[in-house]
């Protein structure tokens, strides 16, 4: 595998990488430069202007026809319907949600329960165990038989 020059000069000459990323910072800085004053230029031609308050206006009028709309639909006899409907299901939802809470709780507490007794174990298994002291030699085997290994 060949070393490829990390950059080089308009003359073809190898730079240090540290010329080379100072270079790569300065290209960066001259590219902000430049997007900033195309944007600036851009923001200040009347023309453009003209166009973002003609599309601002045409946003905000949408936004209030929307309003208009859903104030309508709420305060029609449908919409008077529909808000009725939606209270009953939020409540009927709520009070099941209570109720199986409570006929569920004592079976989420068993279970957490014997989750802990697991994770206590498997802590117990993990922990390292006190070294054992070596009993004296004279003790394993004091010469009447077969000495318990």
């Amino acid at each position: 595998m060949s070393e490829q020059p990390n950059s080089s000069d308009p003359a073809g000459q190898r730079r240090p990488p540290r010329e080379a990323w100072e270079d790569l910072g300065k290209q960066f800085q001259a590219l902000g430069e430049s997007l900033s004053t195309a944007f600036r230029t851009a923001w200040e031609d009347e023309e453009t202007r003209a166009r973002f308050k003609v599309m601002r206006t045409g946003i905000e009028k949408m936004v209030d026809q929307v309003g208009d709309v859903m104030r309508e639909t709420a305060e029609s006899p449908e919409g008077q319907k529909i808000r009725g409907e939606a209270s009953k299901a939020a409540e009927n939802l709520r009070t099941s949600g209570e109720q199986t809470m409570e006929e569920i709780r004592p079976h989420l507490v068993a279970a957490l329960r014997q989750v802990n007794a697991e994770l206590q174990k498997m802590i117990n298994r993990m922990e390292p165990e006190p070294p054992m002291e070596p009993k004296p030699r004279a003790e394993e085997d004091d010469g009447d038989g077969p000495g318990v290994l």
